[in-house]
């Protein structure tokens, strides 16, 4: 949409609006800017941006387009129940803003944190500017627990370490509470001359055209606040005190699910925390029950997604540098073929195989196999992390900006309090370990349905009878290993070592999750 500079002369008036800028912030309940927006008595102006270039922003990828439309169709629908909406404008950001404050005589701009530095740098520099221009403009955290730069170690520098990174947390005390929605919210009726520039959600193109890939996320996702609310109750309800013991298997439904409606903030870690504390708090005992085991366990997966966030706050290339700066010599290896095989689920291990199924079909993959598929990309095939990083941001409905490139380093070794690199998963022990009657890779590589329990995980090693059993060919209607486990152990070890980190390399390949220690 076409914008002329504007004077910024906002009236001071009682029925003056204000603007509340959503983000990634796209709820109603325990919503600060919206609350502090409607406390000041003022109509609103509830405002969405889509800005393509946005300075320092890097652009949803494909399942996250299709899902910020389910839920900014959730979040208009919500206000219309309250008598507003949400007015959807396209283009720069600074200039979206301006035009809207000389259309509406707005006062105040609101909105809540982003912790990206080129995000921070222009928000600060809009605050700044229209503070100069006499409008009210505060910023608030709805995204955190804990904001980044209140939690330090001793020598007053960011926490390398999570355990040391939670326990600071952790004395600091409870986040505060969620707040409701606001009970009284009076909205601005918009200028013709406005609504004619607004932009209406199907016109952004977050949905897909031809071809229509998004059938399996619809089946698998509702969007929006309520959506979202409902799955936290759900879970508490049904799957929170099988979670400690039962989270790792892929084929059951123990986990929360709850990270793509964390990543657009249709709700808040501060919710998740509430609700928690009083799931956590409904049974007692003389000692901890299975419940309250789960409830702290999944207590420590917030926090890791905190950590994450820090790391972006304070690392704020994540995405694009190796945290560890030894990991600039490693001799990635070009090998579009294998990376392709990996995307497709066409790689010869069925785990890995069923993850990027499962992936590309629903936008989203189990925690357990997305570690044993990324090791897969970083130490079997030698590729870049980041070209795994990227395919996982353009797939998943649940790509953040802080936890998709943090886990990613995580698990290539390169990261913050990162597993080693030497620890390099097996996908046929993970398989047998975590999926042992093979219910996980049956349901999403059906071709290997009919083979045993022993084989699943390892088909090469069937024989010619089991083979013609299950009515599979090897080479046809599966593919054989793309690479061999031990050789591409091998290999990955010898590129660790030229890196100068490798000279004392663990004997065990498939270690669990290491206990993180170290200086903070």
């Amino acid at each position: 949409m076409p914008f002329v500079e504007v004077r910024l002369s906002p009236k001071k008036s009682a029925s003056a609006p204000v603007i509340v800028w959503f983000r990634d912030d796209l709820r109603l309940a325990d919503q600060p800017a919206l609350a502090h927006a409607a406390a000041t008595g003022q109509p609103l102006i509830c405002l969405y941006i889509h800005d393509p270039q946005a300075a320092g922003e890097r652009a949803p990828g494909g399942a996250m387009r299709w899902w910020l439309h389910g839920t900014l169709a959730a979040l208009d629908a919500a206000l219309h129940e309250q008598g507003g909406r949400l007015l959807i404008m396209e283009g720069a950001q600074d200039e979206v803003i301006d035009a809207c404050i000389a259309a509406t005589g707005a006062t105040g701009v609101f909105w809540n944190r982003r912790y990206g530095g080129k995000e921070r740098e222009a928000d600060a520099a809009l605050k700044a500017r229209l503070r100069d221009n006499g409008l009210t403009v505060e910023s608030f955290n709805g995204a955190l627990m804990y904001e980044p730069w209140t939690v330090l170690n001793q020598s007053g520098e960011p926490f390398q370490v999570y355990t040391a990174f939670w326990r600071a947390c952790r004395r600091v005390g409870d986040p505060p509470p969620p707040e409701p929605a606001p009970e009284r919210m009076i909205f601005q009726s918009l200028p013709a001359g406005l609504t004619r520039n607004a932009s209406k959600l199907a016109d952004l193109g977050f949905l897909p055209q031809k071809p229509d890939w998004a059938g399996g996320m619809r089946e698998a996702w509702q969007a929006g606040e309520e959506a979202a609310l409902e799955r936290l109750r759900t879970f508490l309800a049904d799957d929170l005190e099988a979670y400690a013991d039962e989270r790792d298997e892929p084929s059951v439904a123990a986990t929360s699910r709850l990270s793509p409606y964390l990543a657009v903030g249709a709700i808040s870690p501060r919710q998740a925390f509430a609700a928690l504390k009083h799931a956590q708090h409904g049974r007692h005992g003389g000692s901890p029950t299975r419940r309250e085991t789960s409830a702290e366990k999944f207590l420590s997966e917030l926090g890791w997604r905190e950590f994450c966030y820090y790391q972006r706050f304070h690392w704020p290339d994540l995405a694009e540098r190796n945290l560890r700066a030894a990991f600039d010599a490693m001799p990635w290896r070009r090998d579009a073929k294998g990376l392709r095989a990996w995307q497709r689920g066409l790689t010869g291990y069925p785990l890995v195989d069923a993850g990027m199924r499962e992936l590309w079909h629903t936008g989203w993959m189990h925690n357990r196999v997305r570690m044993v598929v990324a090791s897969f990309v970083a130490k079997h095939l030698l590729i870049d992390w980041r070209e795994g990083e990227a395919w996982f941001w353009d797939t998943l409905v649940d790509a953040d900006g802080a936890s998709n490139p943090a886990n990613w380093q995580w698990v290539a070794g390169c990261g913050m309090d990162a597993a080693p690199y030497f620890r390099i998963f097996n996908p046929v022990l993970q398989g047998q370990k975590f999926d042992p009657r093979g219910l996980y890779v049956r349901q999403w590589v059906p071709e290997l349905a009919g083979l045993p329990d022993k084989m699943i995980h390892q088909p090469w090693k069937a024989s010619e009878a089991q083979l013609a059993e299950a009515g599979v060919r090897l080479g046809k209607d599966y593919p054989l290993p793309v690479v061999e486990h031990d050789m591409a152990r091998q290999r990955a070890l010898e590129a660790f070592a030229k890196t100068g980190k490798g000279k004392h390399l663990a004997a065990d390949d498939d270690e669990e999750k290491p206990k993180r220690k170290g200086k903070s």
